[in-house]
């Protein structure tokens, strides 16, 4: 029969603690440290939409035979930048959308005319 070894609670103090610093630990300290912008950023993530994304799907779709599911997918996520905004979220998730946003429109972009 094996024995069970349980670990006590209480670790060591001579213990050193190793931190991370990844990407994503990176970017939620550049997202905390944009949380009194959080108005500023929601206005610049809609005039950035407006004014850059959402002509691309009257562009893709009349010059370059996109599909109408281009002009869903850019309404949508207009949208849900505009839910995350004005519904209290989270700067973290507002920037997050906002970064998904510009991402997801660069690889239409991408997909369609190259």
């Amino acid at each position: 029969m094996q024995n069970i070894f349980i670990a006590p609670a209480i670790g060591n103090d001579n213990e050193e603690t190793v931190t991370k610093t990844g990407l994503w630990s990176k970017w939620n300290a550049f997202a905390d440290a944009q949380a009194d912008s959080k108005t500023l950023w929601f206005i610049v993530s809609l005039i950035a939409q407006g004014v850059l994304f959402l002509p691309v799907p009257a562009a893709l779709i009349y010059y370059f035979n996109a599909p109408l599911a281009v002009l869903a997918v850019t309404l949508g996520l207009y949208f849900a930048n505009i839910i995350s905004g004005m519904g209290g979220a989270g700067i973290r998730v507002m920037l997050l959308f906002f970064l998904a946003s510009v991402f997801i429109h660069f690889l239409m972009i991408a997909v369609f005319i190259f």
